[in-house]
């Protein structure tokens, strides 16, 4: 009996631990079924967003269809398409997991939607399963076997996808040419898109090579990343079409794959042994607007060709211009896309602002072929390798191919000031975040914002600065060398620079790894002290709002190392000083008599304060002689001023003060400066008392400038030589009208009206046109405006259309914008990738804000649905119909904003939403403080 009843516990004990395990089991799996609570760590692989790394893809062999009109059963655009990926497996493992948005797929010979094979005589498992798991985007092969390691496979699928006008993936763009509608199939793979064109590992270190063959109206061209090896006339269920095949790629991540197909036409010339050629509608090319494109290609290619000797790998670079397109430009390898006003230019009405921005987005785009496409960043919480690249080397390379247009002080004004503005935020980020931080494809494109362009471009022109440019560009061209074909994070990019450093003797106070990382790692920039009393250097956070709190916390406490080029009484101090701590003593800055000056030509990448005494010293200096300070350093100057005063570091007073000297200025850097801080004058005071002193003040200003352009125009017959003072030029005719001068009003509506009377002979200068469109719309009705809609839905130069679009938001008809917000609506009237320029366009007239802010609360769902949550537009919009926030009341229609919508999302504006509440609790508290001193001040300039 004993021994049985011990028998009987032992066998109860293994029951219980049975139905233990089994219950442990089936929780497991319950959760890992469901994705469990957010924040759980247990999660199936298909709930994660990021694929695992038991597979690497080597190729893929893809066949697209997309059919260039409607289904006749679902009155759909469609695309059909099968696609053959070959992948290795790394480590053993029984589920293949693939990346697959809004895809229908054909049920193949196994009964399932993906049939997986063996490279060569290999054993291959059976599908088990396989399904769709939409909110992770993955297709799920589960086996029944597993994948032997080392083993290479290959997954086959046959699929079909809307061919949208959603301008995401492969998507339908639309125009009209002599009358007739035509289709263009285009693609935007870029960053999480190629999944919802066909089944694919899509994260950027996964990298493949592309066998790419593409089905199409044999009346179209078809266009891939590579040359085209053959085009055959078949058939297929009666339908006759060109069967077009390409070369394969080079190994390269899946964003990169482009595809185009369109009854366009081209130019074409040659590099070297490189094929050029730019794409786009007949009647553009025959206007002859791609002329300007093809002639610069060229040289802009052997410049990066050089500057980093490496040669451009592929044997042709196709340049395409599209009807409809979210981004100005997408880098794909060797078929790079462009909204049509980025790529063409008329010499007959493009102005030369039109010139400088196609040369440098030509050249940002030609850059990425080495950044970006030959060596790619490993994930996407560091697109600054990317595009603060591309973006710096645009203005080097535009530089180079035109020296006289001053574009390198001009990156100081068109992109070093937009970093500063938005790095002044706690909702700010670091360049590089943590990469499990980045995974959600609305996480990833909030990426590709002003803090990865603007300030990417602006650590890497300090770095080179106090490197040198030699020692930086081979440190570069190492790094290029090393890595091409692959991925890298920052730290190999300050591997390649710290062993240049140390091949060429360079000083430095700390490794490269040292000094970057501060400016990478963490978010924000410092404000340099200098009180020339005592020599004292300090440094700190700067932040516009100083009582905020920063909740992202820093491995470095918030503190630089940062290097300070300074002079003394026009005099260049001889070496770099190193401010390594958050106060130290430098001697030889402390003066009582000379003014002391940091930062030349804004290479770093903070701001200044002085002492009172210097601030003093330095403004006698610009009355006296204002060229004595470097162009870039006077702009400067204003800059640190205008945004010390909104952080109540210095007053108002003083700000507006290193101003006074510009009825002598005349040149376009430091007047464009100075506008642009006054922009946010105008933005939170044109509705209060001090508007009309403001005005009056800024007349004192302008006046001379408008009378000096007046003159050296023989009035207004002639153009200015010099590429900014044709710059500045728009600037005086702006201002002169916006603060009332009665000449300028007269001449914009003189010069509207006379085009009106006569519309085939447009007799505005190309070069004054957009001023002249919004001042004359402004001051007109209902005549002017709808002249202006008829001449810009019949524009056909992309460029002159953009001028005309922003002019008509100028109007002081409410009614009038009421009606065009309305527009944006409506693909017909306001294509999809203008809706939200239109939008701010509004929202910067002062009668327009509240109506483009009422509408987007209203519209919010309806956008959001339509416009795809992925697209960067959404933080534009956000940020330009709140930039007038500036009251509790303000405050509170945002707040209840958020909280409205906080169920349907707001995607790539996340940030946009929180930086748009952290600026108007700013701006409130800067007017209540600031409005009546600054009120004060106006006062007094205008009574003198």
């Amino acid at each position: 009996m004993e021994k049985i009843r011990r028998v009987s516990k032992f066998c109860i004990l293994c029951v219980l631990l049975a139905l233990v395990s089994a219950a442990t089991i089936i929780t497991l799996w319950t959760i890992a079924l469901t994705g469990g609570d957010e924040g759980d760590d247990v999660a199936a692989p298909w709930d994660r967003y990021r694929l695992p790394t038991s597979l690497i893809p080597l190729s893929y062999n893809i066949t697209l269809w997309p059919h260039l009109s409607p289904d006749p059963n679902s009155g759909l655009y469609l695309f059909t398409g099968s696609s053959t990926v070959t992948f290795e497996c790394a480590t053993e493992t029984n589920l293949v997991l693939i990346h697959s948005n809004k895809l229908n797929y054909t049920l193949l010979e196994n009964k399932h939607i993906a049939l997986l094979l063996a490279s060569g005589d290999g054993f291959v498992p059976s599908v088990a399963s396989t399904w769709l798991q939409p909110k992770t985007q993955y297709l799920v092969v589960q086996l029944n076997g597993v994948l032997t390691q080392g083993g290479t496979y290959l997954l086959h699928t046959e699929f079909t996808g809307e061919l949208a006008d959603d301008l995401a993936g492969l998507y339908r763009s639309e125009y009209v040419e002599d009358g007739a509608r035509r289709i263009v199939a285009s693609s935007q793979m870029h960053p999480t898109h190629a999944r919802k064109t066909f089944p694919c590992f899509d994260e950027p270190a996964m990298k493949a090579v592309f066998y790419i063959t593409l089905l199409h109206p044999p009346e179209t061209v078809a266009l891939s990343n590579d040359i085209k090896t053959d085009a055959v006339n078949i058939t297929i269920d009666g339908v006759s079409v060109t069967k077009t095949t390409f070369e394969p790629t080079k190994k390269m991540s899946t964003y990169l794959l482009g595809i185009v197909i369109a009854d366009y036409t081209h130019l074409n010339a040659t590099q070297g042994n490189i094929l050029l050629r730019i794409w786009a509608r007949r009647k553009a090319m025959e206007q002859g607007q791609g002329n300007y494109a093809l002639n610069v290609t060229g040289p802009i290619l052997e410049f990066l060709q050089h500057n980093y000797n490496i040669t451009y790998p592929l044997r042709k670079l196709d340049q395409i211009a599209l009807p409809d397109f979210y981004y100005g430009a997408m880098e794909n390898w060797g078929l790079v896309t462009y909204r049509e006003t980025k790529l063409l230019y008329s010499p007959l009405t493009s102005s030369s602002q039109n010139k400088q921005s196609t040369t440098i987005i030509i050249a940002h785009e030609l850059a990425h072929m080495w950044f970006g496409n030959l060596v790619t960043l490993r994930w996407w919480n560091e697109v600054w390798l990317n595009e603060g690249f591309a973006s710096y080397v645009s203005y080097l390379a535009a530089d180079y191919l035109e020296p006289t247009w001053g574009l390198k002080e001009q990156i100081v004004v068109k992109k070093i000031h937009g970093a500063f503005a938005v790095d002044a935020l706690t909702s700010s980020h670091p360049l590089s975040s943590k990469e499990d931080s980045i995974v959600l494809p609305e996480q990833i494109s909030q990426q590709f914002d002003t803090i990865s362009y603007n300030k990417g471009a602006a650590v890497l022109r300090m770095l080179s600065g106090f490197l040198s440019e030699p020692v930086f560009l081979q440190g570069v061209n190492k790094y290029l060398s090393h890595f091409s074909y692959s991925n890298t994070i920052g730290n190999d990019l300050w591997d390649h620079l710290q062993t240049e450093v140390e091949a060429n003797n360079i000083y430095l106070p700390h490794r490269v790894h040292d000094i970057m990382n501060r400016w990478v790692l963490q978010m924000g920039f410092p404000v340099v002290t200098i009180d020339t009393a005592t020599g004292k250097v300090t440094q700190k956070h700067f932040l516009l709002d100083t009582e905020s709190s920063v909740t992202v916390e820093s491995p470095y406490n918030y503190e630089w190392i940062i290097s300070i080029e300074w002079m003394k009484s026009g005099e260049v101090q001889r070496d770099i000083w190193w401010l390594m701590k958050k106060t130290a003593m430098n001697l030889e800055m402390r003066s009582d008599s000379l003014w002391i000056l940091a930062n030349i030509n804004v290479t770093g990448y903070y701001r200044v304060n002085y002492d009172l005494g210097n601030w003093e010293r330095l403004m006698a200096q610009l009355v006296r002689d204002h060229q004595v300070i470097p162009l870039t350093n006077r702009a400067q100057l204003m800059d640190d001023a205008f945004n010390l005063a909104r952080a109540w570091l210095i007053s108002p007073s003083l700000a507006l003060r290193t101003t006074s000297y510009l009825y002598a200025e005349t040149e376009y850097i430091p007047w464009q400066t100075a506008l642009n801080n006054f922009d946010y004058y105008y933005l939170m005071l044109d509705q209060t008392e001090v508007y009309h002193s403001m005005q009056a003040y800024m007349k004192k200003l302008v006046t001379p400038l408008y009378f000096y352009f007046k003159n050296m125009t023989s009035d207004w017959t002639q153009v200015p030589q010099r590429q900014t003072d044709q710059y500045n030029q728009v600037n005086a005719i702006q201002m002169a009208c916006k603060i009332g001068i009665t000449q300028c009003q007269n001449l914009t509506s003189t010069w509207f009206k006379q085009w009106m009377d006569n519309p085939q002979q447009n007799l505005i200068h190309r070069h004054l046109r957009e001023a002249v469109y919004c001042r004359a719309i402004a001051s007109g009705d209902k005549a002017e405006w709808e002249f202006g809609w008829a001449q810009f839905k019949n524009a056909s130069v992309a460029s002159e259309a953009h001028k005309l679009m922003s002019a008509l938001a100028c109007t002081h008809n409410t009614q009038l914008l009421e009606r065009y917000l309305s527009y944006t609506l409506k693909p017909a009237m306001i294509r999809r990738q203008d809706a939200a320029t239109v939008i701010g366009a509004v929202a910067s007239n002062r009668l327009g804000q509240e109506l483009a802010w009422n509408f987007v609360r209203v519209q919010w769902e309806y956008m959001f649905t339509q416009y795809s949550a992925g697209s960067f537009h959404f933080a534009s919009i956000i940020h330009d119909v709140t930039a007038r926030f500036s009251t509790p009341a303000h405050l509170q229609q945002l707040e209840d904003f958020v909280s409205e919508h906080r169920a349907t999302g707001f995607g790539s504006a996340t940030l946009a939403v929180e930086q748009a509440v952290e600026r108007t609790r700013a701006n409130i508290k800067w007017l209540q403080q600031n409005k009546q001193e600054i009120l004060d001040w106006f006062n007094s300039q205008t009574d003198q």
